[in-house]
């Protein structure tokens, strides 16, 4: 099984998880990593190695909200050194939902990387695009006076 760690800027890490689990239900090996306003790269660090410390998984797919953000950053400085562990920017609850129901069906951690790309930007809908307004056909005063 592959661990998931949710990290993000203040508490949107915590309410991914919570959103998730509405939809999914609970999952092990899930962790919430938030980045709080006072800490910095180290405090990341640790948290991605207490998570991975904890899990007993064998890989470890960490997902983070904002390319070039300190969770980001310090999850690719973390994954960089481990061969069991990769990093996806721009988590959003539809990419977390199929990564855990994919993780379910048993995925390994490049199959879930993909999972998460692919999920994660078709998610992004607008509704310009999606849906166009259906126009009901007008009737003139000279329709229907034929009979």
């Amino acid at each position: 099984m592959v661990s998931v760690i949710i990290a993000a800027h203040g508490h949107m890490a915590e309410g991914l998880l919570g959103s998730s689990a509405m939809i999914v239900g609970p999952s092990d090996d899930v962790v919430a990593v938030t980045f709080e306003q006072s800490e910095g790269p180290d405090d990341l660090l640790a948290k991605y190695a207490a998570a991975v410390e904890a899990s007993t998984s064998e890989q470890h797919l960490i997902l983070c909200d904002l390319f070039g953000g300190s969770p980001y950053n310090a999850a690719a400085r973390f994954a960089a050194e481990r061969p069991d562990a990769d990093v996806v920017s721009g988590a959003n609850l539809p990419m977390l939902v199929e990564v855990l129901a994919r993780r379910m069906a048993g995925a390994d951690l490049p199959e879930l990387v993909e999972v998460a790309r692919t999920a994660g930007k078709a998610g992004i809908k607008i509704l310009s695009e999606e849906f166009t307004p259906t126009t009901t056909p007008t009737i003139s005063d000279d329709e229907g006076d034929e009979l």
